[in-house]
């Protein structure tokens, strides 16, 4: 019977959740890599009954940031920073499309099997799920480099916080590496050690980019000094301006991006270990760190616009870019 794990060994658990008639779904496996080919013609082949502008700034934007190059502070840098961002929160999901691309042009493959977590070896996954966080960690150091060239400013500094930025991105990496190097090996001792080092470097990694949202993409003082933290001028742990007008909006967004950077934890549960293995529930954290993202930016812009709107003076950066021009009128 079609959709009887039984019969049909290589059912996921998503595939049980939504039961269809799996040699069916297995025998039209082309036709999700064929939406994904004509979202991606949409975006490169230019019709004239569809505006243009907006696909071509998107396009410069994601040939620049691709190299993990940035724009000046007119040209729109922090819509360069903001796209970054978002990659390395899809850094699971682009590992997971290379596994599906793998599986549906090796012999006999389909993009609607059960995935072949093996498919692609052990190096080329985690080098594609690590390139998110090696193009932020080279937007860090070009915006030190650009501080160190221009006379010196208090605002900026000498430039230490884009190196601690990038510092923070470069901690993802020993995850990627003790992870990879955890399914690659055989000995239980080796694992055992690899799988400690992975939580040591988990962990750090989890808990730093939590203080820098909090801290340095949304200006709050939950971590400040006790004075700061503790200020009559704004609620306790935030700032003194907020664009949305209830302070438990911010405590509730704060607590649940510290719970959603620490989902991996659920694979300590002895309990909950394997349904971090399931594929529902590999979808599930994956959905729920883009949620996490989503949510993220809107602070992060109300931070930003903050930051430029505060003194009524001069912008010293602007949020996507001041275009002029014949795209515009595209549009």
């Amino acid at each position: 019977m079609d959709g009887d794990p039984a019969v049909d060994p290589e059912l996921d658990s998503f595939s049980l959740a939504f039961p269809l008639p799996y040699r069916r779904v297995i025998a039209y496996g082309w036709m999700p890599l064929s939406y994904l080919f004509a979202l991606v013609v949409l975006f490169v082949v230019p019709l004239r009954n569809l505006p243009s502008g907006g696909r071509r700034r998107f396009l410069a934007t994601l040939r620049r940031v691709s190299i993990g190059g940035l724009a000046e502070a007119q040209d729109g840098k922090f819509g360069d920073i903001l796209l970054a961002d978002v990659l390395t929160s899809y850094a699971k999901v682009f590992g997971d499309l290379f596994v599906t691309l793998c599986m549906f042009f090796s012999a006999q493959g389909s993009s609607t099997k059960r995935p072949d977590r093996n498919c692609g070896g052990t190096v080329i996954v985690p080098l594609i799920m690590g390139l998110p966080s090696l193009i932020r960690f080279r937007q860090c150091l070009i915006e030190y480099y650009r501080v160190r060239r221009a006379p010196y400013k208090e605002s900026t500094g000498w430039g230490g916080q884009h190196l601690a930025n990038a510092l923070k991105y470069s901690s993802a990496f020993p995850v990627l590496i003790t992870s990879a190097w955890q399914r690659s090996v055989d000995d239980p001792e080796s694992k055992a050690i690899l799988h400690k080092a992975w939580i040591v470097a988990v962990l750090i990694n989890s808990l730093y980019s939590f203080y820098w949202d909090v801290t340095k993409d949304w200006d709050m003082t939950l971590f400040a000094s006790k004075r700061d933290r503790e200020s009559p001028h704004h609620p306790f742990g935030l700032r003194d301006r907020l664009v949305f007008r209830v302070p438990n909006l911010y405590y509730f967004v704060i607590g649940m991006d510290l719970m959603l950077r620490c989902t991996w934890s659920i694979k300590l549960n002895s309990r909950l270990d394997k349904f971090s293995d399931l594929e529902g529930g590999i979808f599930l954290i994956e959905f729920l760190e883009v949620f996490r993202r989503w949510v993220w930016i809107f602070f992060r812009v109300e931070t930003e616009w903050i930051r430029n709107s505060s003194t009524g003076l001069g912008i010293d950066d602007i949020l996507l870019g001041d275009y002029q021009g014949k795209d515009d009128e595209e549009d």
